[in-house]
């Protein structure tokens, strides 16, 4: 059975919602699912943008069979040839052998690297500023490489103002009927997934997708509609999502707080930080937020340390190095070049003490324009009452700086 929706008034939704996949890219769990998003313009040509992943090349297909109702498909643009969105490509030529289909000369490699009988079929190679009438609409071709593949592109149609936008603007989540982010409270329901799954997928190529933007900046008059890869479809109020983007892009904290990720072995590492956060807020900082990093996903670590301006990193030593979860922790900030960010320091060890060095040496070292602040909390296996005053001067420490 067909499930689509009207974007326009010839431009369809004919993705599909996934909710039985547990861990997108085999790595980040999605317990609100994904969508795969694809869309169909039917003009005096009609166009395929993008497909699916193969799990919902079904949905697809039927979706496509219905709108075209007989008509033959005459175009298939592809923005973005990884396999959740370019896995279906060769059941669309298979189906439809006299499509023609436009993408990128990288994007063709990877065609063709994935084993897909192109080859038999006409294929439109488009670089940067390159146009395509269908009819009506008048599509522009915009390179868009690293965001988060280097193939990857995005299209502007001339004609409704709708960008395709490829992985850029996506979200975890699948919609399940409710296609426009105005349909749903974005900022309540949604923006958590958006930015888990921007800072963990394209966080590394924040400055790829601050070259998107510049170009974008010269159309944002014209662009009505913002068409992405997954997740909802956005058609009011672009600039808060917009907003958004920038501040992860250029490594910006959202919003001033505080995020206490502690690794505890036998909780007095926890207790620890439970204290600072009373301190905190009898301080009058009260946006604190803490994680076990034992027990809670590094991607939902690294979402959060995109949110918040300041990091507490509370460990207990292992095998004289830092807590094995602490370190890929750190190491994903690394990879995904977080930058701009305030630390301070918690240290436990009960034979010796020496994660706080550790961890401080890495940040120094191994990130970018990162603080540390001076003022360190330091235990040896637990917080006993005389570290009361150290446990105060951290509080002080931070409070100062959050409302600098």
């Amino acid at each position: 059975m067909y499930c689509v929706r009207n974007v326009t008034d010839d431009l369809y939704w004919v993705g599909a919602n996934d909710h039985r996949l547990a861990l997108f890219e085999n790595i980040f769990p999605i317990p609100r699912g994904v969508s795969y998003n694809a869309y169909l313009l039917l003009d005096e040509k009609t166009v395929l943008f993008d497909t699916v992943d193969w799990s919902a090349c079904r949905q697809l297909l039927e979706n496509v069979e219905h709108l075209l109702d007989g008509r033959t498909l005459d175009y298939l643009v592809v923005n973005h040839m990884e396999p959740d969105h370019g896995a279906s490509v060769e059941e669309i030529l298979l189906r439809y052998p006299s499509v023609k289909v436009i993408s990128t000369e990288k994007a063709f490699m990877f065609m063709r690297q994935f084993g897909f009988d192109i080859d038999g079929h006409e294929l439109i190679e488009v670089k940067e500023g390159d146009t395509q009438s269908f009819g009506r609409h008048v599509v522009t071709f915009v390179a868009a490489p690293m965001v988060h593949w280097p193939e990857a592109m995005v299209t502007f149609d001339t004609t409704n103002g709708v960008l395709f936008s490829a992985d850029a603007f996506g979200s975890f989540g699948a919609l399940d009927g409710k296609l426009f982010a105005d349909e749903v409270n974005f900022d309540r329901d949604w923006i958590d997934d958006a930015r888990r799954y921007l800072t963990n997928i394209v966080g590394k190529y924040g400055p790829h997708v601050q070259m998107l933007l510049k170009k974008a900046a010269g159309i944002l008059d014209q662009i009505k509609f913002i068409c992405p890869l997954h997740g909802p479809v956005w058609r009011k109020d672009l600039m808060y999502f917009i907003d958004k983007y920038d501040h992860w892009s250029r490594y910006e904290p959202e919003e001033k707080g505080v995020m206490i990720a502690y690794a505890s072995m036998y909780g007095n590492t926890e207790a620890a930080a439970q204290a600072l956060a009373g301190k905190l807020c009898e301080k009058g900082v009260s946006n604190v937020w803490l994680y076990d990093v034992s027990n809670t996903h590094v991607s939902q670590l690294i979402s959060e340390t995109f949110r918040l301006s300041h990091i507490v990193l509370a460990s207990v030593t292992y095998n004289l190095g830092i807590y094995p979860v602490m370190h890929n922790y750190l190491m994903d900030m690394k990879a995904l070049n977080l930058q701009n960010r305030t630390f301070a320091i918690i240290e436990n060890g009960s034979w010796a003490v020496k994660s706080g060095d550790l961890m401080q040496k890495f940040i120094d070292e191994e990130l970018k324009n990162m603080t540390v602040l001076n003022e360190r909390l330091s235990m040896a296996s637990a917080l006993l009452p005389d570290k009361a005053a150290e446990l105060g001067a951290l509080a002080d420490a931070i409070v100062e700086s959050v409302n600098q």
